[in-house]
C-alpha cells in the first residue's frame, strides 16, 4: 500500500503546543487513537517504554506524557489545557501507570500501551516517526498499519467471510484486511465510517463481537491507488524536463495531487499557517511566560536594542535572529506554534522565512508561496530521510528546515529553481551529522542556537545560490547522505539524555532544579 508524504501531513505541521513534535503532538495522536479504540471509556492505561529507547528518559521533560494525556481525553494538539492535562486526566478518574522494561521495541520512539475498562482490555504499540507523524503497528499483538490518515474500522469476530461479504456490497473502502487472531481482526480503511444502516447490520450479525471506529488524526487524508507526480528531486527535474514549471508550481501541483483537493484549496491552507505562524511571532515579541524552563524571554530585549540601533546591522539577519527566538521562546512558553518541519526546529524555516520576508517588504501571498516551495523540498526530504532527532540526530531537523528555508528565500529573491536547489543542498552539506543532546532534557538549549545557525545559514546560502555558487553535490545525495551520517551518530547523542550536553554537570543542576518545581 503506497502512502506519499504530503506537505501538511508530514512536513509543515501540526499546530501544536509543546517542546517536541517527536514527544507531544505525536503523542497526542496516538493517545486519541486509543481512545477511539475504546469508544471513550477508559479507567486504567500502563504506558511502557524500551530501556534501549528515547522515550525512557524523556517522555516527561519533553512532553509525551502531556500528549498521551491529552490525547486519552479527546483534546486536540493545540488544546490551551495541555499544560494542565496531568491534573484533568487524574480528575477523569484514569489510573496511569509508566513502566520501562525491555518490550523488545525495533524503533527508538516506541509506546506499548495498555488499556483498560471494565469490559474491556486492549493493548496498542506505536511509534513516534518524526515531526508529530506516527504509526499504529500492532494492536493485541496483532500487527497492523496506521498512521491515522484514513477513517479506520475494526471488527472483531469469530469467523470472517459473511462479515468481509457484506462489507464489499454495502461500503466503498480504500483498504480491507482480515488479520489472523483470536478473534480475527478485520481493518477497513475507507474515506468514511460504515453508514448507520451497515453499522447496525454489522452490530446484530452472530459472528462480530464488536466494531470499533478510529477517526483520522491528520489533515491530508490518504486514498486508495493514491497517485503523485514525483517524490525525489530526481524524479521531480526528470518529470519538468519538458514542462518548464517553477518550483513553486510544482509544490502546488505535487500537494494537490497528493490530497485530492483544488490548487486553490493547498494555496489558502498554506496562507491559515503564515497567519498562525506570524501569530506566533508576534505573541513571542511581546514577552512569554512559564516556569518549566531553562531560557527567558530574551527576543523581547534583542527587539528593543534592535529598534534602539544598540545592534550591529547585519539587514535581513537581525530580524531572522529575533524571529527564530521569538518562536523558540513561545515553543517553551507552551504556546501555539507550528512544527515545521518538527517543534524543535519550529524557528528555523518560519523564521527566516517571515524574517526575510519582512525585511524585503514582501506580501502575504509571496510569503505563503515561498512556504510552498519549502514545503515540495521537505517533501524530498521525508521520502529519502527523516525528522526525527531520536532516529537520526538533530542534522535531520535543524538540517532540514534551513535546507527548505534556503529555497523559499531564493524563491523570495526571485531566484530560479536550480539555484533553490543550490542553496537547499549546500545547507545540508554544512550541518550533517549534527547530535541531539538538548540541556536540562528541554528542547530549548542549545536547540535556539541551532536554530539560529540554521536559519542564518539559509539566508547566507540562498544568497550564494543567487550568486552562482556551485553546489557541487546534486539535494537527493545530499539528503541520503544526512540520513546515513544521522544514523551512524551514537545512541546516546539523539535526543536520549543520556550523553553530551545534558550530561554535563551543570545540566544535571539545572535540570535537578527544573524537575523540583
Amino acid at each position: 500500500m503506497d502512502n506519499f508524504p504530503s506537505i501538511f501531513n508530514d512536513v509543515i505541521g501540526p499546530v501544536m503546543r509543546g517542546p517536541s513534535s517527536s514527544h507531544c503532538a505525536a503523542s497526542q495522536r496516538i493517545g486519541k487513537l486509543c481512545r477511539d479504540l475504546m469508544q471513550g471509556n477508559i479507567t486504567e492505561i500502563l504506558i511502557e517504554f524500551d530501556p534501549t529507547g528515547s522515550l525512557a528518559d524523556t517522555h516527561t521533560g519533553q512532553g509525551s506524557d502531556m500528549g498521551l494525556f491529552g490525547g486519552f481525553l479527546g483534546w486536540e494538539a493545540d488544546d490551551e489545557r495541555l499544560p494542565n492535562s496531568a491534573s484533568h486526566i487524574a480528575e477523569a478518574g484514569i489510573n496511569i501507570q509508566f513502566a520501562v522494561r525491555d518490550i523488545q521495541a525495533k524503533h527508538l520512539n516506541t509506546y506499548q500501551i495498555t488499556l483498560r475498562n471494565t469490559e474491556e482490555t486492549r493493548t496498542v504499540t506505536a511509534i513516534s516517526t518524526g515531526g508529530g507523524m506516527i504509526e499504529i503497528i500492532a494492536i493485541d499483538g496483532i500487527e497492523v498499519s496506521m498512521m491515522g490518515d484514513f477513517y479506520e474500522t475494526l471488527i472483531y469476530c469469530t469467523t470472517p467471510n459473511k462479515v468481509v461479504a457484506l462489507i464489499d456490497q454495502q461500503m466503498l473502502h480504500d483498504h480491507l484486511m482480515v488479520h489472523a487472531g483470536n478473534p480475527i481482526l478485520i481493518e477497513i480503511k475507507s474515506q468514511h465510517f460504515p453508514d448507520a444502516s451497515l453499522q447496525a447490520q454489522l452490530a446484530g450479525m452472530p459472528d462480530v463481537i464488536s466494531v470499533k471506529k478510529l477517526s483520522p488524526v491528520l489533515p491530508v487524508l490518504s486514498r486508495k491507488d493514491i497517485k503523485v507526480p514525483f517524490t525525489t528531486c530526481n524524479e521531480m527535474l526528470e518529470y519538468n524536463k519538458t514542462k518548464g514549471l517553477s518550483l513553486l508550481q510544482l509544490a502546488i501541483l505535487y500537494e494537490s495531487e497528493r490530497g485530492n483537493i483544488s490548487e486553490q484549496e493547498v494555496f489558502e491552507q498554506m496562507r491559515k499557517i503564515v497567519r498562525i505562524l506570524k501569530g506566533s511571532i508576534k505573541s513571542g515579541l511581546q514577552g512569554t511566560q512559564y516556569a518549566d524552563r531553562l531560557l527567558g524571554s530574551q527576543s523581547v530585549n534583542f527587539k528593543t536594542q534592535l529598534e534602539n540601533k544598540r545592534l550591529i546591522e547585519t539587514g535581513a539577519l537581525n530580524n531572522v535572529v529575533m524571529y527564530v527566538s521569538a518562536l523558540m521562546e513561545v515553543k517553551s512558553s507552551m504556546g501555539v506554534i507550528v512544527a515545521a518541519p518538527t517543534a524543535g526546529s519550529c524557528g528555523t524555516l518560519p523564521g527566516a522565512v517571515i524574517g526575510t520576508a519582512d525585511f524585503l517588504e514582501v506580501s502575504e501571498d509571496e510569503i505563503v508561496k515561498a512556504m510552498l516551495v519549502a514545503g515540495l523540498i521537505g517533501i524530498f526530504i521525508a521520502t529519502q530521510s527523516t525528522f526525527a532527532g531520536e532516529v537520526a540526530g538533530c542534522g535531520v531537523e535543524y538540517g532540514s528546515g534551513g535546507s527548505m528555508a534556503a529555497a523559499a528565500i531564493v524563491y523570495l529573491g526571485k531566484g530560479s529553481l536550480a539555484q533553490s536547489l543550490a542553496a537547499a543542498s549546500m545547507v545540508l552539506q554544512s550541518t550533517l551529522g549534527m547530535t541531539c543532546t538538548p540541556i536540562a532534557n528541554r528542547v530549548e538549549a542549545p536547540c535556539l542556537g541551532n536554530n539560529v545557525m540554521a536559519a542564518t545559514n539559509a539566508i547566507t546560502f540562498a544568497n550564494m545560490a543567487l550568486s552562482g555558487y556551485d553546489e557541487l553535490i546534486p539535494l537527493d545525495e545530499s539528503i541520503e547522505t544526512m540520513y546515513t551520517i544521522g544514523m551512524a551518530i551514537p545512541h546516546q547523542f539523539k535526543c536520549t539524555n543520556i550523553g553530551g550536553l545534558c550530561a554535563t554537570k551543570t545540566a544535571k543542576i539545572l535540570e535537578a532544579k527544573l524537575n523540583s518545581i
